[in-house]
């Protein structure tokens, strides 16, 4: 089992692959063990509406992945986590002590669900002097690609040039939603066009390699508008990417991380660039 059984998101991981999964056992036996770039997704979400967070879909996809540890890639770049109310209470003093510059944070999913530590963790991180962004768990199962990124837009992702503040995050994972390659693209777009018109800012796209190859047929549409924060758990000095990708802005590279301020075991990320980059990002400045 992940080392995640330590805290209550590996407990509720537990009980979606027991459980809720169930169901999708027979599709999860087609699966071959290796890398993610390898692998197949399934053609349907299998994790219930509100129960969404980075690297679900990842674990899902990958059920003979063995946690990396704690060891932090041979790779330059600022640190950083992601989160959501698995978490718990956050001392986010703690986290930026330990030296974590920035945080992704769950905002909402599909278009009546917020995280409901959203609001404290947003808020806490910002006084904390993280610089911090949210993120929305994608549903193109339930509506359009519009309506979602109106709703997150409405609801934690609006952004601001206040030096703390990262653009919004699109959380693309855990199945292809009974969607062909062109629909899933189209649905994607349509979040981006809505996101943009509302904020001003290009949303950042988090997904692995298997999941954006297999059920966007490795388009590569979205290179030039969108950031990739990719999900390659390894100690490898860089991560696998998606195809239609050139490089990544942000890497999950464990999910498995342990954070002064943060009970239990909780996703270590790395941003590409120096801290200067990073802040233009959070401020779109060049």
């Amino acid at each position: 089992m992940f080392s995640r059984i330590r805290n209550a998101r590996a407990v509720q991981r537990k009980l979606m692959v027991a459980g809720v999964l169930g169901a999708s056992m027979a599709l999860a036996a087609s699966v071959s063990a290796g890398s993610a770039s390898a692998q197949t997704v399934p053609s349907a979400s299998t994790i219930p509406l509100g129960h969404g967070y980075m690297g679900v879909g990842y674990a899902q996809d990958n059920k003979g992945h063995q946690p990396t540890g704690v060891a932090v890639p041979n790779a330059a770049g600022p640190e950083g986590v992601d989160v959501s109310h698995y978490q718990g209470s956050i001392n986010w003093s703690s986290v930026k002590s330990a030296g974590m510059q920035f945080a992704y944070i769950k905002a909402t999913e599909a278009t009546n669900y917020k995280d409901p530590a959203f609001n404290a963790n947003y808020l806490n991180a910002y006084n904390a002097k993280v610089i911090r962004g949210a993120y929305h768990f994608a549903r193109p199962d339930l509506s359009s690609g519009a309506a979602q990124a109106t709703y997150f837009a409405a609801n934690g992702g609006a952004w601001s040039a206040d030096n703390l503040t990262l653009p919004g995050m699109l959380d693309l994972e855990g199945g292809c939603y009974s969607k062909s390659a062109a629909s899933m693209q189209s649905w994607i777009l349509d979040f981006y066009n809505t996101y943009k018109a509302k904020t001003g800012r290009d949303v950042v796209i988090y997904t692995s390699p298997s999941w954006w190859n297999s059920c966007t047929g490795g388009w590569g549409g979205m290179s030039a508008k969108s950031p990739l924060f990719v999900a390659n758990w390894t100690t490898a000095s860089s991560p696998s990417i998606p195809s239609g990708f050139p490089f990544w802005t942000f890497w999950q590279y464990s999910d498995s991380g342990s954070i002064s301020g943060i009970s239990g075991a909780v996703d270590r990320d790395r941003f590409s660039g120096d801290s200067s980059r990073l802040l233009a990002l959070a401020n779109n400045t060049p």
